[in-house]
This record gives C-alpha cells, sequence and structure tokens, in this order.
C-alpha cells in the first residue's frame, strides 16, 4: 500500500460533518509511513477548507468528481477539466426535454451560479442571486460541474437512481453523469472522461504510484470508477447497493470509523511483515 485514496462525505466525514480522531490517527499513521494520502471528492473547492482544518492537510485533493486539482495548502487550482459551453447548453437541453421541471446550478472556478427554478439546500448557494442559464454563461465561465435537480412542483418524482438511468441514455457519450446521494434529488455532470479514477490515475501516475499500491474508499456511484480502478476497493457498509457491489471490499460503516479500521488493520500487517 503507497497510497490511500479517500472519499470524504458519508466514507470518513459523517452526518455531523465531522472526521473522527481515530480515523485523522490513521491518517496521520499513513503519512508518516510514507504512505500519500489523497482526498478524492465531489465537494466543490469552497466546501474544502473546513476538511483542511480538521485534518491538516497540506496535500492534493481531487474534487469536483475528479475535475478540480486542488492544493490545500494554498487553495490555488492546480489544474481543471471544465465542459465546453456547447456541451453545458446541449446537456441542459437533452435533459430538460426528458426530465420534468428539470433546472440546473454550475459549479464554476469562480464560484457558484443557478437557475431560479434550482433549489438550493446549503445556505450559502441560497444566497446566490439565481439568473437564467445565458445570464450564467455570459462572461463564458470555466464550468467544471452541472447540477441537475428538478423544480419545486416536480422535485422528488424522481429518486437520483432514476435520474441516473435516464440521463445516462440521453446524454450518451456527451459527458459524464453520477449522482452522490440517491435521496438528494440531483445529478452531477462534468466533462467526457472527467472521474475521480481518472483525476486518481494521473495523480498517482505523478507520484510513481501504481493502481495495484493504490487503496481506496467510497460509498456512492460516484466513487465506483475509482473503487474499481484501485487494487484494493473498499465500499463502506451501508452505502449504496451499486457501490457495493463494484468494490472488491467492504469496510464497516463510517459512523464506526470504517477506514480506520481497516487502515489500522493494513498498517499492523504492514509492520508485521517488515519485521519477519
Amino acid at each position: 500500500m503507497r497510497m490511500v485514496a479517500c472519499d470524504l462525505d458519508g466514507t470518513i466525514v459523517g452526518r455531523d460533518g465531522r472526521i473522527s480522531q481515530r480515523t485523522l490517527d490513521a491518517l496521520t499513521a499513513c503519512e508518516r509511513l510514507g504512505v500519500h494520502v489523497v482526498f478524492v471528492t465531489g465537494r466543490p473547492t469552497r466546501w474544502m477548507e473546513p476538511i483542511v482544518e480538521m485534518t491538516g492537510h497540506q496535500g492534493l485533493a481531487l474534487c469536483g468528481n475528479g475535475a478540480v486539482v486542488l492544493n490545500l495548502a494554498t487553495g490555488d487550482v492546480v489544474s481543471s477539466r471544465a465542459l465546453a459551453l456547447p456541451t453545458v447548453v446541449a446537456v441542459t437541453q437533452r435533459l430538460r426535454e426528458r426530465i420534468p421541471g428539470a433546472a440546473f446550478a454550475l459549479e464554476t472556478l469562480a464560484g457558484y451560479r443557478r437557475e431560479p427554478a434550482y433549489r438550493a439546500m446549503h445556505p450559502a448557494a441560497q444566497d446566490t442571486d439565481p439568473a437564467p442559464l445565458d445570464v450564467l454563461l455570459g462572461d463564458d465561465p470555466t464550468v467544471v460541474k452541472v447540477l441537475c435537480k428538478q423544480s419545486a412542483e416536480h422535485y422528488g418524482e424522481m429518486d437520483s437512481d432514476e435520474m441516473l438511468v435516464l440521463a445516462r441514455a440521453v446524454l450518451g457519450d456527451l459527458a459524464e453523469v453520477v449522482h452522490s446521494d440517491p435521496q438528494a434529488h440531483m445529478l452531477e455532470i462534468s466533462a467526457p472522461g472527467v472521474t475521480k479514477a481518472s483525476a486518481l490515475a494521473w495523480l498517482a501516475g505523478e507520484l510513481g504510484v501504481e493502481a495495484g499500491e493504490v487503496v481506496a474508499f467510497g460509498d456512492m456511484p460516484n466513487d465506483i470508477p475509482m473503487l474499481t480502478w484501485a487494487g484494493t476497493g473498499y465500499a463502506m457498509s451501508g452505502g449504496h447497493p451499486d457501490a457495493i457491489a463494484a468494490a472488491s471490499r467492504q469496510a464497516p460503516p463510517c459512523d464506526e470509523d470504517g477506514v480506520a479500521q481497516v487502515i489500522e488493520e493494513l498498517l499492523a500487517g504492514r509492520d508485521h511483515k517488515v519485521g519477519r
């Protein structure tokens, strides 16, 4: 094991938004032994500051499902893979035709933007002034992720799993579509080829780490590419059934410090091998 690639929410970040001390200790133990620790998350870059404060981690993080490489020490974006603006327009047009009340928000390198009908749940997002899509795209932003929900009058008619099946059939190779919560009624759409796996493969290559030397942890459909790319992929117990089916192994639940339990066992086995 030379790299631990870890999703955040539902994997090491609990329902209270915190990471347990046991998990922090396990990640710190990895770093002390020279094992790279990489956070691979659907979160936008603006949601990473609390993670840095909790963990003290100063390396690189892969955000937006792999669309953005973020330097946690400086807060600077190292690189990004954006959706072409004509693709954004095509994606929204196709989904509006098939999903009743489809409304959209954009994650851009300049910040978050949303249409009036998009149901913003996070307080900071609610404070954003909504505007029609053509206005949101008017200054040629760098769009790293498109979010799709149903408007208030249709909200809840389809869960995230149902929306995902439909969107993949409609969009084909135009874009990558995932979701990170079956109850959020939301799709997350990235440029073609942008996944947690593709971003992790790039970073591992930069560090001289082979896929077989990576242990990955995740719990949702957006984690599946990473879980199947890594030499060992652990889905969290209680996670999405598709993630559990795709992973080679299963970790205890997040609220039982499942990642910490697995890392402790792996490091104990490593020490035993070294001592023989």
